[in-house]
């Protein structure tokens, strides 16, 4: 692996890529540092010392701490993947955004503008929305003309993350967005390994080896896929009579990603955070409904499950992908074209959601397993599983992927000259 590495750093375009992609990474934590204007760090950290289980504490991790310090980059990327999300979801529903997802290059071009317009709303609304609660729960002292400056500088920020993640996808190494949320949980490592090192004894000895497990079980998963055969019949080609190719359909075990996770615990860490407006109802959330608490796994690992076959069925639609094998002329041996392939890739879609549901749902309920009867920091949770180590391990295997592709074109150059 070491000596890929090194092979790949002697490629001058791939060393000038990764060397964008690393400079655009560290202007991002030196933007996550920098207060923005009239803001005291100091008191909208003292605020967030508790807020851990909270949707506050939740949207800070993929903020790389920036929001706990209501930064330039405080909203971090996460506005975009919002809007990317909701952009999805509404093209089941809207004909008009369906047909410009079936127009190719040009519907993509038009979809993406769409959510950059998106984006910039939901900033702008996330940033009037955390000011409004900062002053009023006395973290924020600024008047109107300062609020609406803040909101404009934390809007612009989003918008420069969108920016600076389009750069790295087009002329750095990797998905810039998937870069960006990486490079924002990294951040929290060095939290995570300084709560192992100051931990009891049990939790220094057992904490590295749950931890490998659990990225090894990550990577196992994410890797895993059902491979449905496809043949395609002869066809005539001009006068040319080609003959049949075989090949196969990858159906990811974990085709939903990480999104049902983050679609469950901000669900349910919006009871933590409207209780603490009012203390009759924080009362009854701690005592009923509190975090870590086994009602709280129990109502998370459900939603998860929910929520990834919903998702999985917004990605993968079996009558689209059967009508498009038929138009091409395949077909699943054994499985007639038409209704019973739709039929088919159903029924196999849902046997492999099964346990990628599980799965999802096992990582995510990890950390406050952990927390609860293991003994464990909060650090050191969230640096073991859940939504951390899937973002993190999915962003390092496709960027691997990407350098790997990038070396193989350049040692089949010979033969193409």
């Amino acid at each position: 692996m070491f000596s890929w590495l090194a092979n790949a750093w002697r490629v001058p375009e791939l060393r000038r890529r990764v060397l964008f992609t690393g400079m655009i990474l560290a202007l991002y934590r030196l933007g996550s540092w920098i207060p923005a204007p009239g803001v005291d760090s100091a008191s909208i950290q003292s605020y967030f010392n508790n807020k851990g289980g909270t949707l506050l504490g939740f949207l800070s991790v993929f903020s790389g701490g920036a929001l706990s310090r209501f930064s330039l980059f405080a909203l971090g990327i996460m506005p975009y993947v919002t809007a990317s999300i909701i952009l999805q979801l509404l093209t089941v529903v809207i004909p008009k955004l369906e047909q410009l997802q079936k127009e190719g290059e040009a519907g993509y071009a038009k979809i993406n503008q769409y959510t950059r317009y998106l984006t910039v709303v939901l900033a702008a609304a996330q940033a009037a929305g955390y000011g409004y609660l900062f002053k009023r729960q006395g973290a924020l002292s600024a008047n109107s003309g300062r609020l609406v400056l803040i909101v404009v500088t934390l809007t612009a920020g989003t918008v420069l993350l969108m920016w600076m993640g389009e750069l790295i996808t087009k002329r750095g190494i990797g998905n810039g967005i998937s870069l960006l949320i990486f490079a924002s949980i990294l951040s929290a490592a060095p939290a995570g390994v300084s709560a192992w090192y100051n931990g009891g004894p049990m939790e220094k000895l057992f904490f590295p080896l749950i931890a490998i497990g659990i990225v090894v079980a990550v990577v196992f998963v994410q890797e895993g896929q059902r491979r449905i055969p496809i043949q395609y019949a002869k066809r005539m080609v001009g006068r040319r009579l080609t003959s049949g190719q075989s090949t196969y359909m990858p159906l990811r075990v974990n085709m939903a990603g990480v999104i049902p996770i983050i679609f469950a615990a901000a669900l349910l860490a919006l009871p933590q955070t409207f209780g603490s407006f009012s203390p009759n109802a924080q009362t009854f959330i701690n005592r009923h409904f509190q975090y870590s608490s086994i009602n709280y796994i129990l109502v998370e690992a459900v939603l998860i499950i929910v929520f990834t076959y919903f998702y999985t069925a917004v990605q993968f639609n079996p009558v689209d992908q059967a009508d498009n094998l038929r138009k091409y002329g395949g077909y699943v041996p054994g499985i007639r074209p038409g209704p019973p392939t739709a039929q088919y890739f159903d029924r196999v879609l849902t046997r492999l959601t099964l346990p990628g549901s599980l799965f999802l749902a096992a990582i995510a309920v990890l950390p406050s397993v952990f927390i609860k009867y293991g003994g464990f920091s909060q650090a050191n949770s969230r640096a073991l599983g859940g939504t951390s180590v899937l973002i993190a391990v999915g962003v390092a295997l496709d960027t691997m992927r990407q350098m790997e592709s990038q070396m193989m074109m350049r040692s089949y150059e010979g033969f193409l000259k």
